[in-house]
């Protein structure tokens, strides 16, 4: 296998970023597109609907990380049958999770509804949205298994060109349903649905390659009953540990609004900085989850210590650009965000914290990267529990003397735990290869 250095690193890293910045714009696209029918409730029943689908796909988004993780390890030890047989129960089980989705979809959009009430109006369109949306359920899904057998075998450049069709093929669609055919709410959904169909046959047209071959695994390697236990055992645990994450986070936004509304606003806006920051950071993860996969494949200690440090220290000179970089302009991206007077003081007001994220984040994400290639998603799990309880400790102490500051010392108390319990998990790691 070619060495480990910043050139490798950098080619796995870059499309990431560079397609991480296509979510964004789609989401700010059909809101848009939405919005020029001249109505309030139709942009936000898009809203709504594409908050709760959203919701739901993102519980199986761990079929991405697990499948990352598992298959940089075949392709590490040389399995190419077990690299092959991995993608084919990624696909099946993305299949069989969004089946469920869909013969459970009424009943879903209920408990989103109840979750997050609105109008009647915005719920009726919203629901006319999801219950259309939702038919390309199995093709999302199993997506997430697609992509992180992309990003496992290094095949970002694709990840890339699948992410800006898919987008680009939901925009065109957008525009073309709902402007020129005047479909409403309706269009946008259905554009969506022959997006993501599109994209998962473009995903598996990219996978063939490794095919080329025509050596398909038998049968029996792909239902190998330890091979599938150890993939949902690692998958459950991601899980597991993508609900407590949430938690934190959803938390943040809720116990925001005891501040005021000027403070909520202010936390969205600046909430948009850790969304940038996670983007960027994301690159250098999904490379360390790729290439310590790999060496731990092969057995090879040397091999994942220069993949720790190699992508570890591309990810520390983003994340100080990017804490420069907030400091320096941040109040500008503030006004450029909203109007609001009192929220661009809040917000201004709070800026360091997020200028502090990606120096005190980088730990927890780049451990998290290096973890899931190593799928020792126990740990993983185990330590987000004691970041979570941190969390919750420090909501208690601090808030009733902080207010909205206690609410963000909170946030990145939970970030520095993880870093550190993580950390602390690594030696063993590293001993264990």
């Amino acid at each position: 296998m070619p060495d480990i250095n910043n050139r490798r690193v950098l080619a796995i890293a870059i499309p990431i970023v560079l397609s991480n910045i296509t979510v964004p714009i789609l989401g700010a696209v059909d809101t848009a597109v939405i919005g020029q029918l001249g109505k309030a409730a139709p942009v936000a029943a898009v809203g709504v609907g594409a908050i709760i689908i959203t919701a739901f796909y993102w519980i199986f988004g761990f079929l991405r990380m697990g499948t990352t993780g598992l298959v940089a390890q075949a392709l590490g030890a040389k399995d190419e049958n077990e690299v092959r047989a991995y993608l084919l129960r990624a696909l099946l089980l993305g299949f069989l999770a969004g089946f469920t989705i869909l013969l459970l979809r009424k009943s879903l959009i209920e408990i989103g509804f109840w979750v997050s009430p609105a109008s009647i109006e915005v719920e009726g369109l919203a629901a006319k949205y999801f219950l259309i949306r939702v038919w390309s359920a199995p093709a999302a899904i199993a997506l997430y298994g697609v992509i992180g057998w992309l990003i496992a075998l290094e095949r970002t450049k694709s990840v890339l060109i699948l992410q800006f069709f898919m987008n680009g093929v939901n925009v065109l669609l957008d525009l073309w349903f709902v402007l020129g055919l005047n479909w409403g709410i309706e269009g946008v959904a259905i554009a969506t649905v022959i997006a993501e169909v599109s994209a998962l046959v473009l995903g598996l047209f990219l996978c063939l390659e490794r095919f080329k071959d025509q050596s398909w695994p038998k049968f029996q390697v792909i239902f190998d009953i330890q091979r599938l236990k150890n993939m949902l055992s690692v998958n459950f645990d991601i899980l597991l540990r993508s609900i407590m994450l949430e938690a934190i986070f959803v938390s943040f936004l809720l116990l925001g609004g005891n501040f005021g509304d000027a403070k909520l606003a202010a936390n969205q806006v600046l909430l948009q900085f850790l969304h940038i920051t996670a983007h960027g950071l994301d690159g250098f993860a999904f490379a360390a989850e790729t290439l310590v996969g790999q060496a731990i494949g092969q057995k090879n200690r040397s091999r994942f210590r220069a993949s720790v440090v190699a992508s570890a220290k591309l990810a520390l000179v983003l994340s100080l650009l990017m804490a420069v970089t907030f400091l320096l302009v941040g109040p500008s991206l503030i006004d450029l965000m909203t109007t609001a007077e009192d929220v661009r003081i809040e917000a201004k007001s709070y800026l360091f914290f997020v200028v502090l994220v990606p120096i005190l984040g980088i730990s927890a994400w780049m451990l998290d990267g290096i973890f899931i290639g190593a799928t020792r998603t126990k740990d993983m799990r185990n330590m987000m529990a004691i970041s979570l309880v941190f969390y919750v400790f420090s909501l208690i102490i601090f808030i009733p003397h902080f207010g909205n500051t206690g609410l963000w010392l909170a946030l990145l108390i939970s970030f520095i735990t993880r870093g550190i319990t993580l950390g602390l998990r690594y030696p063993h790691l590293e001993k264990s290869i």
